[in-house]
């Protein structure tokens, strides 16, 4: 960037070149008003709440950082309503499900799992051979898209 002469309100001649004040005397003159007087410092992170009180953190593996939690850091997971085709889905608790189900992607502790239940029921079963090792859970949606795109079949 060039530099630009800044002139004053006082006339042509350019002011003195230094760095604004925007809590002070350069606040007060853009305004009218009287200086500022001492100000609280706001939050120092972006975690923080309306209320003021700071969010909850959760570690993220393998990113070198944490990220606000949305909740009681519950592990991620993905949803998606299926439809699967004639031969349902194999699952290790009551065997073969079929008709409109949802399907859930879990990641814990390094593995994906995956679960269907009926479609707004409560109880979840797992899919049988639907776990394995995902070391970066930023692979999580492409697994989730994989299992729906293997599992959704409603043309049959």
């Amino acid at each position: 960037m060039g530099e630009q002469a800044v002139t004053g309100a006082g006339g042509p001649d350019p002011a003195p070149e230094r760095t604004p004040d925007a809590g002070g005397d350069d606040a007060a003159a853009a305004t009218g008003g009287a200086p500022a007087g001492p100000t609280t410092a706001g939050p120092t992170t972006a975690g923080m709440a309306a209320d003021g009180a700071p969010a909850a953190t959760v570690e993220v593996p393998g990113a070198g950082m944490a990220a606000d939690a949305d909740g009681a850091g519950a592990p991620p997971e993905r949803t998606a309503d299926i439809v699967p085709g004639p031969g349902g889905v194999m699952t290790d608790e009551v065997g073969v499900v079929t008709g409109e189900l949802t399907l859930r992607t879990e990641y814990a502790d390094g593995q994906v799992t995956l679960r269907v239940q009926y479609r707004d029921a409560d109880e979840w079963y797992a899919v049988t051979g639907g776990r394995v090792a995902l070391p970066d859970p930023a692979g999580l949606d492409a697994v989730h898209g994989i299992a729906v795109a293997l599992l959704h079949r409603p043309e049959g």
